[in-house]
């Protein structure tokens, strides 16, 4: 059981099925048995419209991020029409990801280059860059699936901690590692 606003720890080791859960949970694989009930609504319930309010409202940050061959302004805030994109909510994005001074000090800012699948990124800044699209998505659960693994401890600490000060009181986040 998870209630709203929990943060949640998972540690295990390789094959021990933390991905497995987590993909169940954000109702991408059907369980073999027993139900996940979301507000007490079972979410694989056939005709309802649990599953898609279900996974509009999760944002999830895989350890390998998915970038285009776009701007980083593009990136993080994915699938945004541009016209459409809030340029301070990207800014604190960036700033809570600890990727604001790396985009500052780049000769394009936030108009640089990311490369096909984020090529001209290192994987420390592909992983940022995936948790300011989280952050500036603003959803109510977050799961951070090894999403911190090519990050320095103290950059890791700095920004879980600003999602953790940051953050809305209600989000609900799991956070899946191999280490503590």
């Amino acid at each position: 059981s998870i209630k709203k606003g929990e943060n949640i720890g998972i540690f295990g080791t390789t094959g021990s099925g933390k991905t497995t859960f987590i993909n169940i949970l954000m109702g991408l694989i059907k369980p073999t048995n027993g139900k996940i009930l979301i507000d007490d609504r079972e979410l694989f319930e056939s005709g309802n419209k649990t599953i898609s309010l279900w996974r509009n409202n999760i944002d999830h940050i895989p350890q390998d991020i998915f970038l285009f061959d776009g701007s980083i302004l593009e990136n993080i805030a994915f699938c945004i029409p541009p016209d459409e994109i809030n340029f301070e909510k990207v800014k604190l994005s960036a700033k809570l990801a600890c990727l604001d001074k790396f985009i500052e000090g780049s000769k394009n800012g936030y108009d640089t280059q990311v490369g096909e699948l984020g090529l001209k990124l290192s994987g420390g800044q592909k992983q940022r860059l995936g948790i300011a699209r989280a952050l500036y998505r603003n959803s109510n659960f977050l799961i951070l699936d090894e999403s911190t693994s090519a990050l320095d401890q103290k950059t890791e600490k700095m920004i879980i901690s600003n999602i953790f000060s940051k953050s809305k009181k209600s989000l609900t986040t799991i956070t899946i590692a191999h280490r503590l």
